[in-house]
């Protein structure tokens, strides 16, 4: 199984669903975790009723950060436009998604961002 982290500032939008999406999507050839450089210790409730529409509790995660994975490989490490905020992680390959914080979109436009990163994941688990 290829090893995935996804990485954005708070761990509670972006990499969380992008987390969810791997497991959902890649089980069985992914095993993914997600941090934050500057982890907010919550996980958005935004994002836990888009994650709910889709029959996924995302309260079963919990918003960490990079210092639980300190000297952990990783095959691959997806940054979601934290840029240089985000510290540098063991990997064999580094992939930066763009993608807009929804923290504090409309409930559409988080809608909109949720299915972009349920996008990305599908073509990353194919690709690796």
């Amino acid at each position: 199984m290829k090893r995935v982290i996804f990485v954005c500032i708070e761990n509670s939008n972006r990499s969380q669903m992008a987390q969810a999406f791997a497991r959902i999507h890649g089980a069985g050839k992914i095993e993914a975790y997600s941090a934050g450089s500057r982890p907010s210790g919550r996980i958005n409730p935004k994002a836990i009723d888009a994650m709910k529409l889709l029959g996924y509790d995302l309260t079963s995660h919990s918003s960490k950060g990079l210092d639980e994975f300190i000297g952990q490989e990783f095959d691959a490490a997806v940054t979601m436009g934290c840029g240089d905020e985000c510290p540098r992680v063991i990997t064999n390959k580094r992939i930066e998604w763009q993608i807009p914080d929804p923290r504090d979109m409309t409930p559409d436009q988080f809608l909109e961002v949720r299915t972009l990163i349920e996008v990305k994941v599908k073509e990353l688990i194919d690709s690796i």
